[in-house]
């Protein structure tokens, strides 16, 4: 271990003050509070996320403490990973056998280094969860783990904490999911079949049939050709194909794609040429450059799509993947090792912008996590094309300080209604509140600074508010 901390048994309040994130002066504070009670108790609007639909089919009790906070969420795992704790321990199954770790004693391990969480998100989304969705007071430590643990198993059980029930006591009022092209959405279906009142979507990601250097690409190829009832010989039945999916996709409610590619990257060719490079990449004839032109075409491609059929397109690069090479190689992907890379935006997107980025019928949603970029790229190009906006804080960024950072590099240029709102992108079901409250109590103390140094009326900050926190978001994404 690198570090072990003496004082893990003290008893300590959980920390959930009212004005927590809010200004340390008085007056601004207090403009703070009453922006925020204005937009605390609105319901959230998820647009993007990663949650697992069967949850909401299934409708089954969660399994127990740790497969619900700790396997799921590689916020923290990774984080106890850096401090030289194998995955196995924390329950993570190798790709060639089952985790035959007790669920209580990865609690035990993940309490009694609760406090390497201290000042970053996960400690604030943790904390908010124990707190109000199980009514736990105390910090979590070494001593009360096996409190922590049996408190919440015990409310697992219970049918207030199924996932549906959850859903309707977070004011959830739309939640979407993300599947790849070759899903069949039969858990949707159910969902849609099973008379509850909740709002599941789901949001067409087709990297793996788009990216020729992703895992299993021709086999994945192979069977998008199956599940759209086209050859794929040629790029006029592959963009078929697409557009057959992205249609099923849309009959079963979704109004948004998205993609996860390695940069901004993108290309406008002719169709000749790219009908002949197609036919490189599906003959397995082709060098990384010809990959990432690929890769780039597709997004303008794809843009092309969403002006057809009015699916909001959305754009997460700049991220390399699998970093941690032994890591991936055991256990796979979404380990923790997605780490950051410097992005470009201005000459990337111009092919694709220059071809779509006037046209009223594509939104364009971008996002980055690569904030230097904000100020100097993303913010003009959003202030000026019609068709782009400008996502929120994503990923590394999505914490009150990238907040507040996020709002001051973009409003002097883009404004406020470039961007679109708040999304979580999560794969944590039960930190949804918690990151959606953190985002409001960012934007109230961001708009409270404004009104403070007399830039903005207070009335005009609430209107605001409003706008950030529900009507952007449903607008931009056509909810």
């Amino acid at each position: 271990m690198k570090f072990a901390s003496h004082d893990l048994a003290r008893e300590i309040p959980l920390l959930m003050h009212d004005d927590r994130q809010f200004p340390m002066d008085p007056e601004r504070r207090a403009i703070a509070r009453r922006i925020y009670s204005g937009i605390r108790d609105l319901p959230i609007i998820s647009p993007h996320g990663h949650t697992n639909p069967v949850w909401f089919s299934e409708n089954k009790s969660f399994p127990n403490p740790t497969e619900l906070l700790i396997t799921p969420d590689h916020y923290v795992f990774r984080m106890l990973m850096s401090q030289g704790i194998p995955l196995e321990e924390m329950g993570i199954s190798t790709h060639k056998a089952s985790s035959s770790a007790d669920p209580k004693q990865v609690w035990r391990i993940f309490a009694s280094h609760y406090y390497l969480f201290r000042g970053t998100p996960s400690r604030i989304w943790l904390d908010w969860i124990f707190f109000n969705v199980f009514g736990l007071k105390v910090l979590l430590n070494a001593g009360n783990a096996d409190f922590y643990y049996e408190t919440i198993d015990q409310k697992l059980r219970c049918d207030d904490f199924r996932p549906r029930a959850l859903y309707e006591r977070f004011n959830i009022e739309v939640l979407t999911t993300t599947e790849g092209p070759l899903d069949r959405l039969e858990t949707h279906d159910v969902i849609r079949r099973s008379g509850w009142g909740g709002r599941i979507l789901t949001a067409y990601r087709p990297d793996n049939v788009t990216d020729p250097e992703s895992d299993g690409f021709a086999d994945n190829l192979r069977a998008f050709g199956i599940v759209a009832d086209e050859d794929l010989s040629t790029f006029d039945s592959y963009r078929r194909a697409h557009c057959k999916r992205r249609l099923f996709f849309k009959q079963h409610g979704a109004t948004s794609t998205d993609h996860g590619h390695p940069d901004a990257f993108t290309a406008d060719l002719s169709l000749d040429d790219t009908r002949s490079l197609y036919l490189k990449i599906l003959n397995g004839n082709f060098a990384p450059s010809d990959a990432r032109l690929f890769r780039g075409q597709m997004l303008t491609e794809m843009a092309g799509m969403s002006v057809e059929d009015g699916l909001v397109m959305q754009l997460h690069p700049g991220v390399s993947r699998n970093h941690n090479l032994e890591v991936y190689q055991k256990f796979g992907t979404d380990m923790g090792g997605d780490i950051p890379v410097a992005g470009e935006y201005v000459n990337n997107l111009k092919p694709l912008l220059n071809r779509w980025g006037n046209d009223p019928r594509l939104t364009f949603i971008v996002f980055t996590v690569d904030e230097t970029t904000f100020s100097r790229e993303l913010a003009p190009l959003a202030g000026h094309y019609p068709a782009l906006r400008l996502g929120p804080p994503w990923w590394y960024l999505d914490s009150p300080a990238g907040m507040l950072r996020f709002r001051a590099a973009v409003t002097e240029t883009a404004g406020f209604y470039n961007t679109v709102g708040f999304n979580d992108d999560t794969r944590a079901f039960l930190s949804i509140p918690a990151r959606h409250d953190v985002a409001r109590r960012a934007d109230s103390t961001y708009l409270a600074t404004l009104v403070g140094e007399h830039m903005l009326h207070e009335a005009e900050a609430h209107e605001v508010a409003h706008q950030l926190t529900y009507e952007l978001v449903k607008s931009a994404y056509k909810l």
